[in-house]
């Protein structure tokens, strides 16, 4: 069986770190499923998925590290065509991916301890989000 919701966001931009573990987590509990994956996508060029331990050294660590390796001050062709100054968040969206699949066992996540679902908005602006969430199980 396939259940297909979806998760809203309102988010700030310049890589805007949401925890959405709690929000997948009920989504697969009031599936109805017990056991298969939950799939979170993001339509959205601009923004990524992944998984982190959620303490600010971390998240601090995460943004730094994509300041580091997509500086957004470097110049962009995307920039000289669209001139919306996001060729940077493209970029960093690319390199962490769309989506994000996770197992679930008896209707709970098969997360470590540590280990929280994480939407990043990588664009330069705030922006009003919608996250795809498909369940396939039984």
């Amino acid at each position: 069986m396939v259940v297909t919701k979806e998760i809203k966001l309102a988010t700030r931009g310049n890589a805007d770190i949401s925890d959405i573990t709690d929000e997948v987590a009920g989504l697969v509990r009031g599936s109805g499923l017990a056991d298969g994956t939950v799939t979170v996508f993001c339509p959205s060029s601009t923004s990524g998925l992944t998984t982190i331990e959620y303490e600010s050294g971390a998240l601090s660590d995460l943004r730094r590290l994509f300041d580091e390796i997509v500086d957004s001050r470097r110049d962009y062709a995307h920039n000289a065509r669209w001139g919306d100054g996001n060729g940077h968040s493209h970029v960093r969206a690319a390199l962490l991916g769309p989506s994000l699949t996770v197992p679930f066992v008896k209707g709970e996540l098969t997360l470590g301890t540590w280990q929280q679902i994480i939407y990043i908005d990588f664009d330069n602006r705030s922006r009003q989000r919608r996250l795809v969430v498909q369940m396939i199980g039984e």
